[in-house]
This record gives structure tokens, sequence and C-alpha cells, in this order.
């Protein structure tokens, strides 16, 4: 039997994303060495686990988890030998049957110390604590800032002085905050588990100061070991700043999970949740429905059917604003909002053809007004961004696309219930911002291996600027033969697709991760889990809105 067109596209795009798939997967893998195999060696023989053994141990077993920032510092600081996962290991999971976020310095990356993307990931497991409201649980083994580049991550506003600001913070909103100094704990970052509710600290490789040995022996000239320095002895005995003192790693994490078990119960946000059904449709069918080419237009209720509960949906407005996708469904159980982009080209109802994954007056319209429904009825939203941005041109302008724009960003931006992102592919321009991009607070924010982040798309950039340089070129009396116009066009299209890359996006926590497609659904459900537990406490209200 012969195959047909659609069967060999969705072979050929099943083929593309999962070598797309196993590449995440051996990067993933370079980074879970954290400094290499050397230093884990050494840190095992000094009595040592390593964050991710830690952490391992610390989280109920079995039980979902999700890793933040685990590409964070992909490909930055080559010159002091790279930062793997910046140097700290950001977790949501269960302790005890609780949700807890954990953060856990790599003590193989350079010591755990702090580089500037250090700061930023550490601030965002914090944020994401403040926003849901869960306990945050900190692994401290860290040298301290990275001296080379402490004009970075020191002084400014969202440096490593925010921190501390944090903790104040989440301590005065009863959030829970429990930190374990397992091994280095020095200078400003002495202040993290002593500003936290409760610390332990490791005897014999957990040590707690504004300054070690050399740096008292040079200030002030007195001779003292880091032991009887700021040990566990002398911090849990003489100066009483720690609370516990555990004989090993293994003690310290058991006595973590015993304190989070004792955690009072706390009222939730109550989103809907009744006994969870899977897709009908296999979810990686999703490997063969998403085109390899950005550019191809695919039906996008397809994937849907790979997402929610049983393969069906209530739409909103089916008839209307065709370019985007809004529909009541449920993911794990829990009932959802889902704004996603439609890459259909479709026919309104006047009869005009509108292009797939394109935002027109419309569908911004019904967007806003969907987003206003969901924080009505308390459900959470779900944006799975396809989007090359809001039409352009005459009739767009004079039907007021700007105005319709803006109440979709504004009924966005203003919205109450969580709101959660998934970059499926193109997310460009200002059809980011109206999906939901990171500057618009989603809970969580995640990319397939598809994704691409950017002003516009790698080739359409790429015609833009080479106009400008061609017109430079010319303007300085350089002759410009079709050979050299190629060449600049691919040198500037070649680092433009660097940047749009989602590894790009990721090393600078533009999203919190790449995940397989097929795990949408589990990073979904386990997000609203963590939102349910912050009660909302602010009335939405959009403000202004152009009519």
């Amino acid at each position: 039997m012969a195959i047909s067109e659609k069967e060999l596209a969705f072979n050929f795009n099943e083929d593309q994303m999962r070598l797309k798939i196993s590449a995440l997967e051996i990067e993933l893998a370079k980074i879970y060495e954290g400094g290499g195999k050397k230093r884990l060696e050494k840190l095992h023989e000094s009595g040592k686990l390593s964050a991710r053994e830690r952490i391992d141990l610390l989280l109920d077993k079995e039980s979902p988890r999700f890793e933040v920032g685990a590409i964070t510092g992909h490909g930055m600081y080559k010159e002091y030998g790279g930062c793997p996962a910046g140097g700290v290991v950001v977790v949501i999971g269960y302790v005890k049957g609780r949700i807890c976020i954990v953060v856990a310095n790599d003590a193989t990356v350079k010591a755990g110390a702090w580089f500037p993307i250090t700061g930023k990931k550490n601030l965002r497991a914090q944020e994401i604590a403040m926003e849901n409201k869960i306990p945050i649980i900190y692994l401290v083994d860290s040298a301290g800032v990275f001296l080379p580049m402490q004009d970075e991550i020191f002084p400014d506003k969202e440096n490593f002085g925010r921190i501390f600001r944090n903790n104040a913070h989440m301590s005065s909103e009863g959030i829970p905050q429990i930190a374990a100094v397992m091994g280095s704990c020095v200078a400003g970052g002495a202040y993290l588990p002593i500003m936290s509710d409760e610390s332990l600290i490791v005897d014999k490789t957990g040590t707690i100061f504004l300054a070690g040995s050399y740096l008292v022996k040079a200030a002030i000239g007195e001779s003292i070991d880091n032991e009887t320095l700021g040990g566990a002895t002398t911090q849990t005995e003489i100066s009483g700043i720690c609370d516990y003192n555990v004989p090993d790693d293994k003690t310290c994490l058991s006595t973590i999970r015993d304190l989070v078990s004792r955690l009072g119960k706390k009222p939730v946000a109550g989103f809907d949740r009744i006994d969870s059904v899977d897709t009908k449709v296999d979810p990686k069918n999703v490997y063969g429905i998403m085109p390899a080419d950005r550019s191809k237009p695919y039906n996008s209720k397809e994937l849907l059917k790979c997402l929610v509960d049983d393969s069906v949906w209530t739409e909103y407005k089916p008839n209307y604003g065709k370019s985007i996708i809004t529909a009541y469904a449920r993911i794990d159980g829990w009932s959802v909002g889902i704004v996603a982009n439609n890459r259909e080209i479709v026919k309104n109802a006047k009869g005009e053809m509108q292009f797939g994954g394109v935002i027109y007056s419309d569908s911004a319209d019904k967007a806003a007004r969907f987003i206003m429904n969901c924080n009505q009825k308390n459900i959470p939203l779900v944006f799975l961004h396809d989007v090359t941005g809001f039409m352009v041109g005459s009739k767009s302008e004079h039907g007021g696309i700007i105005k319709d724009g803006a109440k979709m960003v504004n009924a966005m931006a203003n919205s109450v219930v969580p709101k959660f992102s998934v970059v499926l592919g193109n997310s460009y321009g200002a059809g980011n911002y109206a999906m939901c991009g990171k500057a618009y607070d989603p809970r969580l924010i995640v990319g397939w291996p598809t994704a691409e982040i950017a002003v516009m798309s790698g080739a359409a950039a790429a015609k833009t600027l080479l106009q400008i340089e061609v017109a430079s070129l010319k303007g300085r009396g350089e002759e410009i033969t079709p050979e050299r116009e190629t060449e600049l066009f691919n040198k500037i299209k070649n680092k433009y697709d660097e940047q749009i890359s989602p590894y790009y996006a990721a090393s600078r926590l533009w999203i919190d991760a790449i995940i397989d497609p097929a795990k949408t659904r589990e990073f979904l459900s386990l997000g609203i889990a963590m939102a349910n537990q912050a009660p909302i406490e602010k009335r939405y209200n959009v403000g202004v809105i152009q009519t």
C-alpha cells in the first residue's frame, strides 16, 4: 500500500522531533555531570553528596518533579570554563507529600560560586516560592560570589542582595524556609540560612562565617582554623545561630523531611479537579503533528487531542476569531482555560483568509473576553504559543488592531488566576507578549525543542538587517555583488538563528526549561497543583480597556 503525503510528512516530522529530543537528552546528560566526574569523586571522598544526590534523597520517591533551569548558563562564561546549570540545581517536587521548591548549590562547579546567572536562578526559585506560597528548602554549599564577575552580581536591584530581601519578605508572609549548611557558607551568603526559619549544619563538612580563616588572619591578625571559627559545634553550641547539628548529609536530609512533615495545612486556591482521564490520542503523536518547518501550517486541534483529558474540550466562540483557539478543558483532572494559536489557514465569517499563527482583531477580542471569564470562574490559564505576531497592514491598522491587541494584553497581564505558558513553536514580537511571555509573570514557562523566541523569525530579521547593511555599505561607495549579498545574509541569519533557539532562551531563564512535548501534561499538572497552594486574594480588575 502506498504511503500518502500526509503520512510521509507525519513520519518526517516525527523523526525530526525525536532527533531534537535526543539532542536535548545528550545536553542534559552533560549538564547533570556538573563540574565533572573528578570533582564529584573528590566531593564523595570528603564525605559529601552531590547537589542532585541530595535532592533525590530529600524528595519523595517516584513522585512528580520538575527541574527549573537545568539549561541555565548553557554556552555562557566560556572564558571561565562554563557554568553548568548555573552552578545551582532547582527542583519543584514533593517532600512528605508537600509541594516544595529545593535550591541546592553544586559544589562541583567552581566550588558552588555564584555567577551572575546563578543569582538570577536563585531569585527565580524564590519568586516561584513567593507566588505559589510553597516552602523553599536551601541546601547550601557555596564558596560565595565569583569574584572575577562581582560587579555583575553584587550591587544591583536584581543581584545577590535581593535574595536576602526575599528571605525577609517570605518570612513575613509565613512561607516556610528551611536551610541546611552542607558545605561552605561564607560572607554575605551566610545571611541566607540565618534569615530562614530554621537552619541545620552538617558536622565536619558544614561551615558558616562572614570571613574565613585566611581573611581573618589578613584583617585582624587572628590565627584560627575554619572548623573552630564557624563549624557545626561552634554555630550550634557557642553562637547558637544554627538550630540542628547533624552528623552527615543523609541525616540532614531526613531531618528536613521530618520538619516538613510537621508543617500545618493552609487554605488553597480551590481550583477544580476531578479524576484524571488519559488522552484518547497518544501524547507522542505531537512529534508527527508539529511540522519540522516552522513556517508550515498544521491542525492545532490535533495537538490539543494529545494534551487534554479524554481528548475533548468545550470551545469558546468557535466560529469567531478563528486564528486563536479558546477552550475549557481538563489536564490530569484539573480544570483549565486554554488559549492556543491556531496554525491552520482559516476563513472568517466575511470569507477572508486568515494566516495561521497570526493574531487578528477578532481573535484578540475573543481571547480577552475568554481570559476575563476564566478569572471570573477561578480557572487557571494555559497559553500554547505558536505565534508570528499581530496582523499588520492598512486594513488591520484602520480596523484597530492595536486597540484590540492592547485589550488582550491588558486582560492577560491583570489576570489573578495562575498562568502557564508552553512555547510550542514560534513566539515572535508582540505575539509573545499577548500569549503571556516571561514578562507577564507566568507561574512557569517552558519551551518544546521546536520553540523560537525573538522579535521576528531569523529569515525576516536577516532580510531587514541586510537591507540596512547593504544601504550602509553602498553609502560608503562599496559595490555589493549578489555573492557578497548572500554572504552577508547568511552571516546575519546564522547569528540571529542562534539567538532564537530554545537553548539560548533557556540558558538565560527566559523559559524555565525545554521539555519533551509528550510530557507537557505532567508539567502542567504539577504546576497547577503547585499554584493551588496560593489562595487568590486579589480581585480581578482590568482597568481601562478601549472598546
